[in-house]
């Protein structure tokens, strides 16, 4: 199974305009498919999705999707990736963010049914919340502070796989379940909060490198085009319960910074700064059933990927 093989139909992609999102739908077009992008641009960006606007399969709906969705035509798929994703966004907007994992949520699961068609939803490894588990398996139940700073996020995710596997339950309607782990690449924001653009920009502005705790902490990073190649399988195969994506290779803040640093050639120091409440310390998935349900596995390494992502943000400059 590979992307390849998708059908070439018309697709929804909600939050198109989105880091992830937007990696999508040029995936979808490359692959000769329609596309139709609803987004409120809460969090996305219209040049994340500029190269599209003059194609003929592409169409962009500009509307926030708390409210329920009319769309004539039928669909050969949705990809319902809605929602901030990264701490900035999610605490700066926790009301909206809990609002698009409900009745967002709830609206794209009535369309899909509407329309007799697959769809794909994306929750997160956040899901896991800060781990006791490790690394994390898609049957470990997490350990989420539902009240703390991150709750919005993780109970908006968690509602959305509960309602997701409601729909599939109740009606008999085809749905998949990703849960993302750390992505990068190229349209990340400058100013989403992530490592990855925190380092990367913090480099290239020779300004200190802010590691939070002793820098101990773990994580996974996967390049946006592996992930999109999972996601791509993921609405193919017949599964209806969560498919952990991400990259099991792990590695330190700490060590990650040092990288970063190298890789700029910048004088930026190391300075330290108190975890934040509920930060996880480790995050690493477990991919092996993505490895025997979809023959996926993440095939670019973190030096070309880092280096491909961080010639984007210098490129910003």
């Amino acid at each position: 199974m590979t992307s390849s093989n998708l059908a070439k139909g018309r697709y929804l992609v909600t939050g198109g305009a989105g880091f992830v999102g937007s990696h999508l739908c040029q995936r979808l077009l490359d692959l000769g498919c329609e596309v139709v992008v609803v987004d409120n641009f809460i969090t996305g960006r219209k040049t994340n999705i500029q190269p599209f606007l003059g194609n003929s399969k592409f169409t962009l709906i500009e509307k926030d999707i708390i409210e329920p969705l009319e769309l004539s035509g039928g669909l050969a798929g949705i990809f319902h990736m809605a929602s901030p994703a990264s701490p900035v966004d999610y605490m700066k907007f926790p009301i909206e963010t809990l609002r698009v994992g409900a009745m967002g949520s709830d609206n794209i699961l009535n369309l899909a049914l509407q329309k007799k068609c697959p769809i794909l939803v994306a929750s997160t490894s956040e899901i896991y919340g800060d781990p006791l588990e490790h690394p994390q398996k898609e049957s470990y139940w997490g350990n989420v502070h539902t009240i703390g700073p991150r709750g919005c996020y993780d109970e908006s995710k968690r509602y959305l796989e509960a309602i997701t596997m409601a729909y599939h339950r109740v009606y008999n309607l085809p749905t998949r379940i990703i849960r993302i782990f750390n992505t990068y690449g190229p349209r990340m924001r400058t100013d989403d909060g992530r490592v990855v653009p925190n380092f990367c920009m913090q480099a290239l502005a020779n300004k200190d490198l802010t590691v939070y705790g002793e820098g101990k902490q773990t994580r996974s990073f996967c390049y946006v085009n592996d992930l999109v190649e999972g996601i791509l399988r993921v609405i193919q195969c017949d599964h209806s319960e969560p498919i952990n994506l991400g990259n099991p290779t792990e590695t330190s803040i700490l060590e990650f910074a040092k990288r970063i640093i190298t890789m700029a050639k910048s004088s930026s120091k190391i300075v330290y700064r108190a975890l934040p409440e509920d930060d996880p310390k480790t995050r690493c998935p477990d991919i092996s059933k993505a490895k025997s349900l979809l023959g996926w596995n993440p095939g670019m390494d973190l030096e070309t990927g880092l280096r491909h992502t961080f010639d984007y943000f210098k490129s910003t400059l």
